[in-house]
């Protein structure tokens, strides 16, 4: 009897071309969907284990360093996480705070602070600079005031998960090392918002120290990363960039990073976590990155993008299959639709979940996970027409 329905069914299967249409492509879909875990989204986690297997060699010296921090009027900000990166566990370090603004007390505040932290020290942009790029300009006054060839970089409203966050991105301070990509969290909260905040967030994470991982780095968030200074120079800092509103990391890390001298810090002590920004902060942050992600060169925007796309398109046939099972009342096929959904949807828990241990998350995903499928597309579409909206990067005037 059982064979007589599966021949019914398979019958049914091959003489309806939407049916067969939806199957095939929904089990091919389902195995691109599945490389792209396996293979791209699954490298942090797979880093995690090389290193307790001891095959990645790390650099045994700890070089001086200059951690440069840019603060336009974040007094606040200054006063909840400075102290976290003063009191790192480092054996030579100097802190350089460029305060850009005069409208509240940070220059009180830091004048006060460095009688207590001699290895801190700050300067200021000053009003002469207003028509250009003020946040590359406070980098470029840090870099040129920092005495140590390795550059360390964060923003005032973000703070190491641990005194060891130094040392840990230290240790790949290798020779042939120039580019030191770390993440970059938010930092711990209760609510729906936070959770889709820092999902966005590990997903930006996997795909770019991913990529990084594979040989192939296209792109950085600034508040975690290092770089040597005579890459700066090199680069000839900012010069072709300066026009920009943005890129200090995304572009510069675009242009300046190869295969050999980028290196991934994964670990959780190298965690740095951002506070939680408003929602229209937080959206004026998406907006800009999306407008930066029109200039990145190489293939691997256009890659990652391509899963996005094979997510929706497996959606969609995974739909017309369960649908069409129904119609035709065959609903070994709407089991297949479902098999495939709930499969997908375990390997994509596991990996992601993986990769947010292997950072020092301690948020575990699952239901949302749906949601993100579908959503984050409608977002990053949001977006992006945003960003095509502008025929160029805003400019400075």
């Amino acid at each position: 009897m059982n064979f007589f329905l599966s021949f019914a069914a398979m019958e049914t299967f091959l003489s309806d071309p939407l049916l067969l249409s939806a199957g095939l492509a929904a089990g091919g879909l389902f195995l691109i969907q599945a490389l792209y875990y396996a293979v791209g989204y699954s490298r942090i986690a797979m880093r995690k284990r090389a290193i307790g297997r001891g095959r990645i060699a790390f650099a045994e010296e700890l070089p001086p360093l200059s951690v440069v921090i840019t603060a336009r009027e974040e007094e606040h900000q200054l006063r909840r996480h400075l102290k976290a990166v003063l009191e790192q566990d480092y054996p030579t370090f100097e802190v350089i705070v460029v305060n850009d603004g005069h409208r509240d007390d940070s220059e009180a505040y830091l004048t006060l602070l460095e009688a207590s932290y001699p290895n801190l020290y700050h300067s200021f942009v000053p009003d002469s600079s207003r028509h250009t790029c003020r946040k590359k300009m406070a980098q470029t006054i840090g870099i040129k005031a920092s005495k140590y060839d390795w550059l360390v970089f964060t923003d005032a409203d973000c703070q190491p998960e641990s005194n060891q966050w130094l040392r840990t991105l230290a240790r790949n301070f290798t020779p042939d090392t120039e580019i030191v990509l770390g993440y970059s969290g938010h930092e711990k909260a209760k609510g729906a918002r936070h959770c889709w905040r820092s999902l966005i967030t590990l997903y930006t994470a996997m795909r770019y120290l991913g990529s990084a991982l594979a040989g192939r780095p296209y792109m950085a968030i600034g508040r975690n990363m290092a770089y040597r200074k005579a890459l700066f120079y090199r680069q000839k800092g900012f010069a072709s960039l300066l026009h920009l509103a943005r890129g200090e990391d995304d572009l510069f890390v675009n242009q300046a990073a190869t295969p050999k001298n980028t290196r991934v810090e994964s670990a959780p002590e190298a965690l740095v976590r951002q506070r939680t920004l408003s929602p229209k902060a937080w959206c004026d942050e998406q907006k800009s990155r999306a407008t930066t992600a029109r200039q990145l060169r190489g293939g691997q925007t256009w890659l990652w993008c391509a899963e996005t796309l094979t997510r929706l398109l497996f959606y969609a046939a995974v739909v017309v299959l369960v649908v069409r099972g129904i119609t035709e009342e065959q609903l070994i096929w709407c089991a297949v639709g479902g098999g495939l959904f709930v499969v997908r949807w375990a390997i994509q828990a596991c990996v992601v979940n993986s990769a947010a241990k292997a950072l020092g998350e301690t948020r575990r995903y699952l239901f949302i996970l749906p949601l993100y499928d579908l959503w984050q597309p409608l977002c990053s579409l949001c977006w992006s027409v945003c960003a095509l909206l502008q025929r160029r990067l805003p400019r400075i005037h």
